[in-house]
C-alpha cells in the first residue's frame, strides 16, 4: 500500500474549468500536497501554448496553499516520480469516462506499479464542462462565463481575437 499523501493531478487543461478547479479544490482537502502537472502532449494541439496554461492554472489556483502547477513533457507516472507523488487523481464526469481511465490506469500500473490511481468525480454542477467544449463556444463567440474563471474567460477572448481578427 502506498502512504504517500502527495498526488499529481495531470492534463492539458486547455483551458482550465471551473469543474478542474473543483476536483483540485476537494483533492487540496484529502491530499498533503497536489501538483497540477500540466501536459505539454505533443500529440494534442492546444488551443493555448503551455505557459499559458500554466498560467492560467496558477491564477485559478493560486490561493490554496498546498496546491502547486508544473509543466511537463514526460510520461505523467515518470512525473509523478519526479515530483515525490505517489497518487495521480484522473477525473471522471460521468460513466463513459470510465473506459478510458481505467486502460489508462491499468497500463500505468504496468509501467509503475509504485503510482496508484485515484479517481474523483466534480459536483453535479459541473460534469456536463469539457475543456473542448468550453474552447468550442468561446471560439464561436459564445458565452463560457458559467464554466471558466473570470481570468479564462479574458484569456480566451483574447486568444480569439488572435486567431480571427475583427471577432
Amino acid at each position: 500500500m502506498n502512504l504517500n499523501r502527495n498526488a499529481v493531478y495531470p492534463g492539458t487543461f486547455d483551458p482550465v474549468t471551473n469543474g478542474h478547479n473543483d476536483l483540485v479544490r476537494r483533492a487540496a482537502g484529502i491530499f498533503d500536497r497536489v501538483v497540477i502537472g500540466i501536459a505539454a502532449n505533443p500529440f494534442k494541439t492546444p488551443l493555448f501554448p503551455l505557459e499559458t496554461r500554466i498560467d492560467l492554472a496558477r491564477c485559478v489556483v493560486g490561493d490554496i496553499p498546498n496546491v502547486t502547477v508544473i509543466g511537463y513533457a514526460n510520461l505523467t507516472v515518470e512525473f509523478a516520480r519526479e515530483q515525490k507523488c505517489g497518487i495521480v487523481i484522473r477525473g471522471l464526469r460521468a460513466v463513459s469516462d470510465f473506459e478510458f481511465e481505467f486502460q489508462l490506469a491499468n497500463m500505468s500500473r504496468h509501467l509503475a506499479p509504485d503510482v496508484d490511481y485515484v479517481f474523483l468525480t466534480p459536483k453535479e454542477q459541473f460534469t456536463f464542462i469539457s475543456s473542448t467544449m468550453v474552447r468550442e463556444i468561446a471560439m464561436l463567440g459564445g458565452d463560457v462565463s458559467r464554466f471558466v474563471d473570470p481570468v479564462v474567460v479574458e484569456a480566451l477572448a483574447r486568444r480569439r481575437r488572435e486567431l480571427q481578427p475583427g471577432a
